[in-house]
Parts: structure tokens; C-alpha cells; sequence
């Protein structure tokens, strides 16, 4: 009901499915005309059995399973009601992901990523991290891994599952403002942003938050998907400076960026992560089997992006992720 889950309403909407979401009523959001709503609390999913079997789904789409248990209610829940699982996963599941972290150990793993890749060979990846999340959240990012829900929706031997890898996703009702420490600088009238000269290299696959839903949509009505798993990205990734240059043109920001040597760099500014290993994603498979590609073009993804985020800044701002008087040090 607020990100990618209210997309991807959207865009089955607008093919003229029938559609049911549940969720817990903690927001309001603006979904089209018919779709049915159903609030509840994901802990006592299994009261309301009774009210989707009225509905008689063909697809039930999990958006936000999220620890190992969440993946064992799904597909309690779903014998007898449907035929498929489409489960949003995330490519936090690979061990290239581990190696940017620092959690898994070893030379970077081979680009790009695929399907077949190596998967993390370490559980629970934010066990033991200090993470800047609310205390009531800790807990869940303690037991969090999508690893253990993909082999229970993959191996069940009852219904069919699909799923689906998301990337890095963007766009408006992004929570995460991932526009936004550059974009902050830029319409702070900042004549330059420094980036580390070996992270302005590094790439990441993104994807534009309608781009995304489109491809979820697919999998959820094409049957080919049945039994498979697909990562979900743009077609080309950009380099960390391209991105930047990209948040530019869409701002009409015509600052300079300049990078730097890791020494030289504000404390702030340097990457804590292992940048020699890339997460670029390879989206062929969906591509191919399902016919998918991006309904919004880069240049509009950006633009959209920039209207949203300048009219929802988020609410807490980390002026030490800002620090304007180090950076013009630097420049000096």
C-alpha cells in the first residue's frame, strides 16, 4: 500500500484484473476503483482464510515476507487456495552481496550476476550489525533472510512458486530516498559533489519503481513463470557517477563532481563497503521468457523521481551526512 506493493496494484488495475490486498489499515492509500481491501495483521493471516477463499484468488503475491516463518504461514495459508506463489524477493540473497558487506570472505564473485549464482553462504545477514533502525525493528532484521522463504515457496510440493529478485528500487513513495544525499547537495546550491574516484565506478543495479511493478505483473500473469526465478533491474547499470550525473540533468543542477583519492576524501563521504565487488545484475532471463522491458524510459524515471522526492523530503535528516564544512575543506 505505500511503495512498490501500490505500484504493482496499479499496474494490475490497469490490465483489468480482480484484486484483493490485505494489509494491517496502518495507511491510506489511493488504490483504483474495485480493488477489494482486507486488514489484518500478518501474525493472524490464517483467521482469514475463510475471507480469500470468498475470493477465490488464482495468484497470491507476497510482498513482504520476511523472516523464515513468514515463508512457512504463506504457503499454510495458500493450500486449497491457489494455484501459484509469486514471492518478492531480493538480491540481497546473493553472496556478491555478502562480499559488499563484509559478511562473506573471498574474492569477488563473477559478473555479471545471474540466477545461477552463488548464494550467501552466511544466514541472517544483519545478525550482529548495528543498524540505525528503530529498537521495536531490531528483532526482525535479526531473523531476516530471503534465502530460507525462496526454498519453501520453490519446494512445495502442492503449489506452484515464482520468484522474483528486486534490485535497488527507486522512484515516488520511496522510503528509503535513495535520490536523496545527492539531490539534498544539489538543491542546497552546492557547487561540487565529491565522490571516492573508485566508488564513482562502482555499479549497482536500480530499478524505477513502475518499471518494477511491470515486471511483477508479469510474473504473476504469465504462466511460463511458474517454477521459475528471476531477477528484476535495468537493462544497463550505472556507475555511482553516472547516477549522480543522471539526479543532475533531472534537477537542472549544473554543479561539478569531482572524485578523489580514498585519503582525501571527508570522512563522511567514504564508502563502507567493499567496492570491489559489484553488484551488477543480469536481467536476460525475464527479458527473454516473459517479454519484459522498462515502460518508463531512464531520462523519465529520473524526473519523476526528483518531483517526488523535493515535495516528500524525509522527515529526519543526518546533518553528519552533510557536513558542508568538511567537504568545502577539501575543495579549499
Amino acid at each position: 500500500t505505500r511503495f512498490i506493493g501500490l505500484a504493482t496494484v496499479c499496474a494490475l488495475a490497469q490490465q483489468g484484473h480482480e484484486i484483493a490486498v490485505f494489509h494491517r489499515g496502518q495507511t491510506q492509500p489511493d488504490l483504483p476503483a474495485g480493488v477489494q481491501q482486507i486488514l489484518g495483521e500478518r501474525a493472524q493471516i490464517q483467521a482469514f482464510k475463510s475471507t480469500f477463499l470468498d475470493f477465490a484468488p488464482d495468484v497470491v503475491l507476497d510482498m513482504i515476507a520476511f523472516v523464515e516463518e513468514d515463508g512457512r504461514t504463506l504457503m499454510q495459508l495458500c493450500h486449497g487456495l491457489a494455484r501459484r506463489v509469486v514471492l518478492i524477493s531480493s538480491q540481497d540473497v546473493y553472496r556478491a552481496y555478502g562480499r559488499v558487506n563484509r559478511t562473506e570472505v573471498g574474492p569477488p564473485d563473477t559478473l555479471p550476476i545471474t540466477e545461477d549464482s552463488p548464494l550467501r553462504e552466511k544466514l541472517y545477514p544483519y545478525r550482529g550489525l548495528d543498524l540505525p533502525i528503530p529498537e521495536s525493528e531490531k528483532q526482525r532484521m535479526h531473523d531476516y533472510d530471503k534465502i530460507p522463504i525462496e526454498q519453501i515457496v520453490m519446494n512445495d510440493p502442492a503449489i506452484q512458486g515464482t520468484v522474483l529478485r528486486l534490485p535497488a528500487v527507486y522512484g515516488p513513495n520511496d522510503g528509503q530516498h535513495r535520490l536523496f544525499e545527492f539531490l539534498k547537495r544539489m538543491d542546497d546550491q552546492r557547487p561540487t559533489i565529491l565522490l571516492d574516484e573508485h566508488m564513482a565506478q562502482w555499479r549497482w543495479t536500480r530499478g524505477y519503481v513502475e518499471n518494477v511493478a511491470t515486471a511483477i505483473a508479469l510474473a504473476i500473469t504469465n504462466e511460463r513463470a511458474a517454477g521459475r526465478i528471476y531477477n528484476v533491474g535495468e537493462a544497463s547499470t550505472l556507475s555511482m557517477i553516472e547516477w549522480v550525473y543522471a539526479i543532475a540533468q533531472a534537477a537542472d543542477w549544473h554543479g561539478d563532481i569531482m572524485t578523489l583519492p580514498a585519503n582525501r576524501v571527508p570522512s563522511h563521504l567514504v564508502p563502507d563497503i567493499d567496492i570491489n565487488q559489484e553488484l551488477l545484475i543480469d536481467t536476460t532471463r525475464i527479458r527473454k521468457e516473459l517479454g519484459y522491458h522498462e515502460p518508463v524510459k531512464l531520462d523519465e524515471t529520473f524526473k519523476r523521481s526528483v518531483l517526488w522526492e523535493r515535495a516528500n523530503p524525509p522527515e529526519k535528516v543526518d546533518a553528519k551526512q552533510f557536513d558542508y564544512v568538511a567537504e568545502d575543506a577539501v575543495l579549499a
